[in-house]
């Protein structure tokens, strides 16, 4: 039975495969809320009888749907539609400070010694210091930050655009993944469109101050159009790939393509 079709996809039910073994084992609660949240388009409507209070028939069903998730939110995503921007005055203070650890854990990272590895499909390797960075034209926004767990906060970012980092290194754009490797041991991945998208920034200031520690330093990807989960912080490497590279937080079952 088709269940959804766009552009020549089309998915089909997996039916009692989705429906058979469970929930025992999400570990993390956390985490079945954040893919209960998750389920866009229908959700679990898609599957006739599943009940999401059913403990020994949901994990599979949630995967499933959070892999069809990644592939809708991938076709519907404007490369050229850009997300909301707000003035200063908006701007939310303090910042909050969010990782998968505490603050007292925050990186300290000698910006005149770290570097910016890249890796893959990429024409031009040679690492990056951050004054090469700093030498780039600059750019500034102020946006919304989105975070899975249900707050959301303003700030001012600037840096590099990071569709013309690319294309300064010569990145092959025809490539399906970017990757990041963080100095604090997260690792993520994002789609090319993403990465080409016009708000998407190599970010090295928050609120025209060098970025701080909290928030990153030297160097984080900021996207508006991504949940926060998807920005990463302290990026010691970057590579282009056609294999999927997963993520710390996607590895672990949430969602790949994470739009906002």
């Amino acid at each position: 039975m088709k269940l959804f079709k766009s552009r020549d996809i089309v998915v089909h039910a997996e039916g009692a495969a989705m429906l058979a073994d469970a929930v025992k084992r999400i570990a993390q609660p956390s985490r079945r809320a954040f893919l209960e949240r998750s389920l866009t388009l229908g959700g679990l409507s898609l599957l006739t009888g599943c009940s999401t209070g059913d403990q020994d028939s949901i994990e599979q069903a949630l995967s499933g749907i959070s892999r069809l998730n990644d592939r809708v939110q991938g076709l519907l995503f404007d490369p050229a539609r850009l997300a909301p921007t707000y003035p200063a005055s908006m701007i939310t203070r303090p910042f909050p400070f969010n990782a998968f650890y505490g603050e007292e854990e925050v990186r300290q990272i000698d910006g005149e010694a770290w570097r910016l590895e890249l890796s893959g499909m990429v024409a031009d390797r040679k690492p990056w210091t951050l004054a090469r960075l700093r030498a780039l034209p600059q750019q500034d926004q102020i946006t919304r930050h989105i975070c899975v767990e249900g707050w959301s906060a303003i700030g001012k970012w600037g840096g590099v655009s990071f569709g013309h980092f690319l294309r300064h290194v010569g990145a092959d754009l025809s490539a399906r993944y970017v990757g990041f490797q963080c100095a604090d041991d997260y690792f993520t991945s994002i789609d090319m469109a993403t990465a080409l998208h016009p708000q998407t920034l190599m970010a090295l200031t928050y609120d025209g101050q060098p970025l701080p520690p909290r928030y990153g330093f030297p160097m984080k990807l900021r996207m508006p159009t991504k949940l926060g989960y998807k920005n990463p912080k302290h990026i010691q490497a970057i590579f282009v790939t056609n294999t999927y590279p997963g993520g710390y937080w996607e590895n672990q079952g949430y969602n790949w393509f994470g739009g906002s």
